[in-house]
């Protein structure tokens, strides 16, 4: 059974994520050791917290390049929450802050229509595009969202859309590199099925 790591980088729910890969049957470990990212069967970047310090901490483990690298290798790759923020070219929450640019647009804080902030909890996901992460998943099924902040794809990245007075970015997929808002581990069943979609991925099972 093939080896999926989770980068630490001093982000939130790193474990959780651990767990639930572990939960659907496969090998998880995490870990900010170079050798054994690019070494590994396919990587998970979760991330809890304000961008600009996500970027930061992923820049004083060296693990910028890192990154970069999984993604040229076509190593599968999956983003989660501002795990999938940092994919965008930059972000506007506290400041203008730089992302990896592997997806077009910018990340924005939701505003107005008496919206509350953050969109926390149970919302459906609108599949835009058949792709494997969603093998198995019916459309608008309900994922868990926690988060003040959205990007909307601007190339044809864009897979999945959710609504909250805006429509933006649920899911993202270019060749071996995945990202989505939602967290999959909070999602209870659709949220596993996903994770193991994307182990079954990693191994070459899909």
């Amino acid at each position: 059974m093939g080896l999926i790591t989770i980068i630490d980088y001093e982000s939130g729910n790193v474990r959780s994520v651990s767990k639930a890969i572990e939960f659907v049957g496969f090998n998880s470990k995490v870990t900010h050791n170079k050798e054994e990212i690019l070494s590994s069967d396919g990587v998970v970047l979760p991330g809890v917290g304000a961008f600009g310090d996500c970027m930061d901490k992923l820049k004083k483990y060296r693990l910028v390049d890192v990154i970069y690298k999984v993604i040229e290798k076509k190593k599968p790759f999956l983003g989660i929450c501002v795990g999938l923020h940092l994919l965008f070219e930059e972000s506007e929450e506290f400041g203008i802050h730089k992302g990896f640019g592997l997806v077009k647009g910018r990340v924005v804080r939701f505003r107005g229509n008496g919206l509350k902030v953050p969109h926390m909890g149970w919302n459906t996901v609108n599949i835009k595009k058949q792709n494997k992460i969603f093998n198995g998943i019916k459309d608008n099924s309900f994922f868990y969202f926690v988060h003040s902040y959205y990007g909307v794809a601007l190339d044809e990245t864009e897979i999945a859309s959710c609504d909250y007075g805006v429509s933006f970015t649920a899911a993202v997929n270019k060749d071996n590199m995945w990202g989505v808002q939602f967290h999959p581990e909070k999602s209870q069943g659709v949220g596993l099925k996903l994770l193991k979609n994307f182990c079954d991925i990693c191994e070459g099972k899909l």
